[in-house]
C-alpha cells in the first residue's frame, strides 16, 4: 500500500473572524510532526494554511492581523476547507458579502472536499447550499439566527460536532472550544484514533461527550408580538417555581384554556408547560454551580416535590444528571 498523502487544509479567514479558534486549528492541524507525534518516517497527515480573498495581512474582528497565505483564486485544489468562528453583528448575518469565497467554496465542494465548520463558520458555508436539508450543529447563541437565514438546514445547538453528507463530508462543531472535537475528529479519520488521543493528551484538548445542553442558557423567544404570551413569559420569570403554573397564566391571560395554550405555542414554539419546565430547570443550573444545597432542596425550590422526577428531567433536558452538573461546572473557590 502507499503511504498516505499528506492532505491540504484551507482555514478561511474572513473580516469577521475570531483568530482564537482560527489559530487554534491551524497550531493543532500542523502540530504533529513539530511535537514528534508521528513517526519521522511519515508525513504530517495534514498541511493547513490560512486562505482568503486576497494574500496578506488581514484584520479579524478583534483587530489581530491574520496572514492569509493564499488568495483562494491561485488555490485550484484542496482536500479540507474549514470556516472558523465569525462574529455576527446584531441584525445576524448578512448574505452575500463574500460571493467570491461562496463561490469557490461551491465549486471545491463539488470536486469532493471535506466542508468543515467551527461554531459559527457554517453562516458562510451555508450559502453554497450544499448544507440544505442537512444536520448540522452551531453556537447556541446563534442557532435561531441559522434558522431563521437558512430554513432548509436543521439546527442542532445542543451538539458538539455533527457529519452529514452522503460521503460523511459535512462536518459542523458546536459552541466555542468545540473545535477541539472538529479537529481530534479529522485527525481520528485520517491519521488514526492512537494520534488523536496523543493530540488531546499533548494539548489538553476535550471530547465534549455529552454534547452542550449543559452549556445552554434558556433563553425564550420574544419576538412574536403576541403581548398576552409576552405578559405571561414576563410573569414567569418571576413565578416558574409556583404550583400550577400553567393553571395561573391562563387566569390570569382571560383566555379559554385552549385558546391560551394555543397562542403560547405558536409564539414561543413551546408548549406552556415545556416553557416552565426548562425555566425551571436553568434555575436549577443556577443553583447547583453556586450554592451547597441539596439536590432535593433545589427541586423542592424550583417547583418539583418528587425529587426522582426533578432528577429524570435535568438529565433529560442538559444530558446529564443533576449531581454530575455541580461536579462539573460549579463555580470553583480561589485558594489564597
Amino acid at each position: 500500500m502507499s503511504p498516505p498523502r499528506t492532505l491540504r487544509v484551507s482555514i478561511v479567514a474572513l473580516p469577521e473572524s475570531g483568530v482564537a479558534t482560527m489559530f487554534g486549528v491551524y497550531d493543532v492541524l500542523n502540530s504533529m510532526g513539530i511535537l514528534g507525534l508521528i513517526d519521522e518516517a511519515e508525513a504530517p497527515p495534514f498541511r493547513a494554511e490560512i486562505v482568503g480573498l486576497s494574500e496578506g495581512a488581514l484584520a479579524g474582528v478583534s483587530g489581530v492581523p491574520v496572514p492569509v497565505a493564499r488568495a483562494v483564486a491561485d488555490i485550484a485544489e484542496t482536500d479540507i476547507i474549514i470556516v472558523p468562528s465569525v462574529v455576527l453583528g446584531r441584525d445576524g448575518w448578512r448574505t452575500g458579502r463574500h460571493p467570491e469565497l461562496v463561490e469557490w467554496t461551491a465549486r471545491m465542494h463539488e470536486r469532493g472536499v471535506l466542508l468543515c465548520s467551527a461554531c459559527s463558520g457554517i453562516f458562510l458555508l451555508a450559502e453554497t447550499g450544499a448544507f440544505d436539508g442537512h444536520d448540522v450543529t452551531v453556537h447556541y447563541d446563534y442557532a435561531r439566527h441559522l434558522r431563521d437565514a437558512y430554513p432548509s438546514i436543521r439546527v442542532h445547538p445542543d451538539r458538539a460536532l455533527l457529519v452529514a453528507g452522503a460521503h460523511d463530508q459535512l462536518i459542523t462543531s458546536g459552541a466555542s472550544t468545540s473545535w477541539h472535537d472538529l479537529v481530534l475528529y479529522l485527525i481520528g479519520r485520517f491519521a488514526g484514533a492512537a494520534v488523536a488521543q496523543e493530540v488531546a493528551r499533548t494539548f489538553a484538548l476535550q471530547w465534549h461527550q455529552d454534547g452542550l445542553a449543559p452549556y445552554m442558557v434558556f433563553d425564550g423567544r420574544s419576538d412574536h408580538h403576541d403581548a398576552v404570551v409576552s405578559d405571561a413569559q414576563a410573569w414567569l420569570r418571576t413565578h416558574s417555581s409556583a404550583a400550577a403554573p400553567v393553571e395561573l397564566m391562563v387566569a390570569r391571560s382571560g383566555l379559554a384554556e385552549r385558546t391560551f395554550k394555543r397562542r403560547f405555542t405558536t409564539a414561543t414554539q413551546m408548549s406552556p408547560l415545556a416553557y416552565v419546565q426548562r425555566l425551571r430547570i436553568e434555575e436549577a443550573k443556577r443553583r447547583l454551580e453556586g450554592t451547597e444545597q441539596s439536590v432535593e432542596a433545589i427541586s423542592r425550590h424550583v417547583g418539583y416535590e418528587d425529587a426522582a422526577f426533578f432528577r429524570r428531567l435535568f438529565k433529560r433536558t442538559t444530558g446529564v444528571p443533576p449531581g454530575a452538573y455541580r461536579r462539573r461546572y460549579r463555580v470553583p473557590t480561589i485558594e489564597r
